[in-house]
């Protein structure tokens, strides 16, 4: 494959165990910029008008975030200027539910554009808004980073854990949960290549990724 309210549960705090939890260090995340938060807060409010369903932060919750994303795209094919209210509150949400999960840093300074999610425990960054836009129009963003930054020493071994995933089809492929799932297969890999290496210790920080 290629490279693809309870508090309302997006304060920064690691939540329960589940399939994709992964080792965080003892202290609790901090809160996300505000921003950042903000922008959750108006996915959450859009998800529940439609389903009348409440995000809560868990990634479970992704695949309504896929349904939405699903409803939205003939909205957005009428009105193209709608992408730029509805994708910064979905990747806003989705890279909120990566950051918790695997430990990450929001930068957010300039326009969404700018905007990365600089990942602590593995080398590895990106735009989750931009792969919010790849979800509503299925199609690459140009300047919008939606892809993968990794060290191109590991580009080989991811590419070689992605190429035995199974195939999806275009439906799936931009969506949220499936690029969770990528990101899930990414950081295991390169975890599991720094624990080997006696690198498990290593973190990595805003400054590492100028």
């Amino acid at each position: 494959m290629a490279e693809p309210p309870k508090e309302n549960g997006l304060n920064g705090a690691h939540h329960g165990a589940n399939d994709h939890a992964f080792e965080q260090d003892d202290e609790p995340l901090p809160p996300p910029p505000k921003v950042i938060a903000e922008l959750c807060a108006a996915c959450m409010r859009f998800v529940a008008s439609k389903y009348k369903i409440a995000l809560d932060g868990e990634p479970d919750t992704l695949s309504l975030v896929d349904q939405y994303v699903r409803d939205a795209r003939d909205a957005v094919k009428e009105r193209p200027e709608s992408i730029d209210l509805v994708a910064p509150a979905i990747g806003a949400y989705l890279g909120e539910v990566m950051r918790q999960q695997f430990g990450a840093e929001w930068f957010t300074d300039g326009s969404y554009e700018s905007y990365r999610l600089y990942f602590t425990n593995v080398y590895l960054s990106f735009n989750p808004i931009g792969m919010a836009r790849e979800a509503l129009t299925r199609d690459e963003q140009e300047g919008w980073h939606a892809h993968f930054e990794i060290d191109p020493g590991d580009r080989d071994l991811i590419d070689e854990r992605l190429s035995i995933m199974p195939d999806v089809d275009e439906e799936e492929y931009y969506l949220p949960t499936t690029r969770f799932d990528v990101v899930t297969v990414i950081v295991s890999t390169l975890r599991a290549k720094a624990e080997q290496m006696g690198l498990g210790d290593v973190r990595f920080t805003r400054d590492d990724y100028d």
